[in-house]
């Protein structure tokens, strides 16, 4: 009951990035520029005081790989940074749906360009997931298919190779806030030549220091504590809620309206999804 009360809550902080991102940027309270730029500002630091305390140390928890700590950073930023953009104008739930639908376009990209076996139920799945999003953005569903999309397609490849070039990190924490660290200076540097609002109001910079400290910093540092309990399977299929629990936040939240349209497109995304994560025969 603790691990799933725990796994519910981790769930709900990562789908409530959607529904601050879409409170302080479509609501017009801060320039998404700014709301990404706060958000990894509190996430790298929130997630380093979690490594100090954890290390019993304040030494920053980045390590001799440049490379791959150049990959994350910079796949981090994509993400961000084509996250808020995308809030502008997308809903919490279908931007959500776009999010989740790339990240896993991205990975199973990721696995057959690296040559892994890739069972047949995986390529399905893969087909099913897609072909949601092209239900999703379908014209007519109330999905902009303009660069607000887009933007948050990039975000989700950018999340996707973030995850792939995490796989081989033997501390997932301290791996997180390494990559948040190296990538707040680049961001500091983007948001000071990326064109963005004059002021920010002292609420939209509440909402991205949520979003940055406690969705992001505490709610990853919660999930990488829970994965070895939950399995690869059972972590893949609970990361299902996340667009579901986000398009309820946002209809809650913000009053936005869930279409048949969107239904439709979660069902094929998140049905394929699972199709694919699930464990099964490999031929």
């Amino acid at each position: 009951m603790r691990l799933l009360a725990l796994t519910s809550l981790t769930m709900i902080a990562f789908a409530a990035n959607s529904v601050l991102n879409r409170l302080g940027v479509g609501g017009g309270l801060i320039d998404p520029v700014g709301f990404a730029l706060v958000r990894l500002l509190a996430g790298a630091a929130t997630l380093a005081a979690l490594w100090a305390v954890r290390s019993g140390h304040a030494r920053t928890p980045v390590s001799a790989r440049p490379l791959r700590r150049a990959l994350g950073a910079a796949s981090l930023l994509v993400y961000l940074f084509g996250f808020s953009l995308a809030y502008g104008v997308l809903d919490a739930g279908a931007g959500a749906l776009i999010l989740f639908g790339w990240v896993q376009i991205t990975m199973f990209a990721g696995a057959v360009m690296a040559r892994e076996p890739v069972p047949a139920r995986r390529w399905a799945g893969a087909a099913l997931a897609f072909a949601g999003l092209l239900v999703l953005l379908a014209p007519g569903g109330g999905t902009p298919l303009g660069w607000h999309a887009a933007a948050m397609a990039l975000a989700g490849i950018g999340w996707g190779v973030y995850s792939l070039a995490g796989r081989g990190e033997r501390d997932a924490l301290a791996a997180t806030a390494a990559n948040f660290i190296v990538a707040a200076p680049v961001g500091l540097a983007l948001a000071l030549v990326l064109p963005g609002a004059a002021s920010w109001s002292p609420f939209g910079v509440v909402l991205a220091v949520a979003s940055g400290a406690l969705a992001s910093g505490l709610g990853y540092a919660l999930w990488y504590a829970l994965l070895p309990q939950l399995g690869a399977a059972r972590a893949a299929v609970a990361q299902l809620s996340v667009p579901l629990i986000a398009a309820a936040g946002g209809a809650a939240l913000i009053g936005e309206a869930l279409s048949w349209q969107f239904g439709a497109a979660a069902a094929l995304v998140l049905g394929g999804v699972a199709l694919a994560v699930l464990p099964g025969s490999r031929r």
